[in-house]
């Protein structure tokens, strides 16, 4: 099977290429937009008639679409995560080489969700914000494009190579420069949020399962339970090896917001730093001037995937526990100091 792979070296496109060398039935080719693609193409830039020509050169049986932005404003949102995909569609609706697409997809196409609720694919999307937005545009021109398609729904993807942008990678560089410094306290803020977190390693495992299923449409990928990201935090302390309190200052913590909460662990020592809104920082944090770190992905306060349908459709289900991946962030981290 010839599958073509574009955005191999984005955050989750690069454990679906490990995934799919790892297949002796799969033939590879990655095209992107950098040098060390297979073919070099910009999606948002490329004409349809060129990518056209190139799927009737190569022939895959399978197309995955690892590629898009999750940062920048509306426009450039638009143009890397929609108008890149409709590039895709009308390129294979083109093409004489009848290839399956899998498109990723994200949980903010979602939106908010009920707290306690689990989102199933049957869900009104009312994304709340020009990511998600971008995103739900995407699937729909997929969804209405009449080719064999399906769209997985990534909710939260953590584990190796986690972006430093992301909460749980900056909450981790956060604790590596207090371990560095000696700072014995950290202050966390923000961390009232609920997120389904899925290890990116079993993300790449449904995009395998679903190149080779006859599935269409939508399904959700996600570990099937909510996880707070102050409880999180406090998984990355004890495999980062901190001791003390970690002292929170949490704005989603409903009718406490503001108030301090304090989670402590068999250790005397404190630690100290802060989650918030992002800024240039410097190098060393106090409790009075804490950095910010938001979850800008427009879920709200919670957000949980129904993964009945991965699991009855495609035979996945998620392997890895969110301590392991979290241990991962932190060797990574680890490793900076």
């Amino acid at each position: 099977m010839r599958v073509l792979l574009i955005g191999a070296n984005g955050y989750i496109g690069r454990f679906v290429a490990d995934r799919l060398l790892a297949d002796p039935a799969v033939q590879l080719t990655a095209l992107g937009r950098g040098d060390d693609a297979d073919v070099r193409f910009d999606l948002a830039t490329g004409s349809p008639g060129a990518l056209t020509r190139f799927l009737d050169a190569v022939h895959p049986g399978v197309v995955v679409n690892c590629a898009g932005a999750t940062r920048g404003g509306a426009r450039e949102l638009t143009r890397h995560n929609t108008v890149a995909v409709a590039t895709i569609c009308e390129a294979l609706r083109r093409s004489g080489c009848g290839a399956r697409l899998v498109q990723i997809g994200c949980g903010s196409e979602y939106g908010p969700s009920q707290p306690g609720s689990s989102t199933a694919e049957d869900a009104v999307p009312r994304p709340g914000g020009p990511y998600g937005v971008s995103k739900l545009a995407a699937t729909e021109l997929v969804l209405g494009s009449g080719l064999d398609a399906v769209v997985l729904r990534v909710f939260s993807p953590v584990g190796p190579g986690t972006p430093a942008g992301s909460p749980l990678g900056r909450l981790a560089e956060a604790m590596r420069r207090a371990m560095q410094s000696g700072d014995g306290e950290l202050k966390l803020g923000g961390l009232g949020a609920q997120r389904d977190f899925v290890d990116v390693r079993d993300v790449a495992r449904a995009v395998h399962a679903a190149s080779l299923s006859a599935a269409q449409g939508v399904i959700n990928i996600g570990s099937g339970r909510a996880v707070r990201l102050r409880d999180a935090a406090g998984i990355l302390a004890r495999v980062a090896g901190y001791g003390g309190a970690l002292n929170e200052l949490d704005g989603l913590a409903g009718p406490h917001a503001g108030a301090v909460h304090t989670m402590h662990t068999a250790h005397a020592s404190q630690l100290r730093a802060t989650i918030g809104h992002p800024r240039s920082e410097p190098e060393h944090h106090t409790a009075t001037s804490p950095a910010a770190f938001p979850y800008p992905d427009g879920c709200g306060t919670w957000q949980q995937a129904d993964v009945r349908t991965a699991r009855d459709r495609l035979g996945w289900r998620p392997r890895i526990n969110l301590e392991e991946s979290l241990a991962d962030i932190w060797m990574e981290a680890a490793c900076r100091i």
